[in-house]
């Protein structure tokens, strides 16, 4: 079968990988894609957002199944649109899509279905927000309500931190009109920990845990990024907290998207902080984290083809969903700066060094082909991941493997999975 993943990043190749391997699929195109991407897939130079010419282009090829990647198409709208010429697409509708498009109605939704999660309120109004500050406690959680790029929430320890975050997003528009609504949020203590799954629209199947890393900078100093690293599985998401999620978070949100009307056909990732209360929701995405797809991909034991398709066909009740006894750690090599403000367009050295290297992985990000040459094209450049038999061994192998690969300004938190030590 022939197959088109839409997007261009590390969660993109992860996927790509992961496709690769199935005895299924004889043909990949990814659009935009990336260097990498390029090694598994033939990259077509559509965007993400450009939906007639990726439409187009499935239809013409006789591509038999998409699966979208990013976040933007799938709150746009892109699996609709496809739908509608009869391709077959995996990831959710619009009106599913919006779980993560929109922080003010997953706040809602799991306000009505009684979903464990933060004190919140919404604000459409600047001086509303400031007013409401005003009498708040410190610290608290700003959060721009549509997406912005994993960047567009602002913890605030001071009133006088979260009178400038609501100047910032409401009215500086730092994160565009994603800042035109904003939630305010009680901060919450404990681990965070993501959790992704499948879901067919009644039926949820959980994927290994993992632990992102959202700082710039060693120690959780710095601004938030899209993701510095993670580690899969985490030693947090024990045996009790899996059982609490599934009785009160995850089906519970499956089933509450359905009776609104808007069933729930993909990926849904479960950002969750553990509590003292008990695990409360954070977030939700409606795609594959990145980077947590890039260590949980290559633990799946299962034909990701497979489980793709049984969710498309609300059939996932029939598959039993795996992964290895083993676990997986990824570093991001970023660009200095990231993400304030960093060069491009650097030669990358090393990377023929994860050639046929079990369980070593080099998930391209932010890469470019220039005259033959790879060269870095974004803040986050490179996910280096590797498996083994502990944790502790994954983060020595995934640590010693960032020394195989070299380019100017290169740069990466040395404390990925370092709170494993502390289990």
């Amino acid at each position: 079968m022939k197959v088109l993943i839409v997007g261009s990043g590390g969660r993109e190749h992860a996927i790509a990988a992961s496709v690769a391997k199935s005895s299924k699929v004889d043909k990949i195109y990814c659009a935009p894609g990336n260097a990498g991407i390029a090694g598994l897939a033939e990259c077509v130079p559509i965007g993400a957002m450009e939906f007639d010419k990726l439409t187009a282009f499935a239809k013409e090829n006789a591509v038999d199944l998409t699966i979208v990647g990013m976040d933007d198409p799938l709150v746009g709208g892109l699996v609709d649109v496809m739908e509608a010429e009869g391709l077959r697409v995996f990831g959710p509708r619009k009106n599913a899509a919006v779980l993560e498009g929109s922080k003010a109605f997953s706040k809602e939704l799991m306000k009505k279905y009684n979903i464990p999660t933060a004190a919140y309120e919404t604000f459409d109004d600047a001086k509303a927000a400031t007013d409401y500050l005003k009498g708040a406690k410190m610290p608290i959680v700003l959060k721009a309500d549509g997406l912005a790029l994993g960047k567009g929430v602002l913890i605030c320890n001071t009133l006088e931190e979260a009178l400038d975050g609501v100047k910032s997003i409401m009215e500086d528009k730092k994160f565009g009109d994603a800042g035109n609504r904003m939630v305010i949020e009680e901060f919450m203590t404990g681990r965070e920990v993501s959790v992704l799954s499948f879901v067919d629209g009644k039926t949820i199947k959980i994927m290994s845990s993992a632990q992102d890393h959202k700082r710039a900078n060693d120690g959780d100093k710095g601004p938030n990024t899209g993701g510095m690293g993670t580690f899969s599985p985490s030693p947090f998401y024990t045996e009790e907290v899996d059982d609490f999620c599934k009785k009160h978070i995850y089906q519970a949100t499956v089933d509450a998207m359905a009776a609104e009307g808007r069933p729930f056909k993909g990926v849904i990732f479960f950002g969750l902080m553990l509590t003292e209360q008990g695990p409360k929701v954070l977030e939700y995405n409606a795609r594959f984290g990145d980077p947590e797809a890039q260590v949980v991909l290559p633990r799946m034991k299962n034909d990701i083809i497979d489980v793709v398709e049984a969710c498309i066909d609300g059939a996932l009740d029939k598959i039993d969903l795996q992964f290895e006894d083993n676990a997986a750690v990824c570093v991001i090599l970023a660009s200095d700066g990231y993400p304030i403000s960093y060069e491009k367009g650097f030669p990358i050295k090393g990377l023929d060094a994860f050639d046929n290297k079990e369980g070593y992985y080099c998930f391209h990000a932010g890469t470019k082909l220039d005259n033959g040459n790879i060269v870095t094209n974004g803040g986050r450049v490179l996910g280096v991941t590797a498996t083994g038999a502990t944790l502790k061994e994954a983060r020595s192998n995934a640590y010693k493997a960032t020394e195989w690969v070299e380019f100017d300004n290169k740069y990466m938190r040395n404390d990925i999975g370092k709170a494993i030590e502390e289990v």
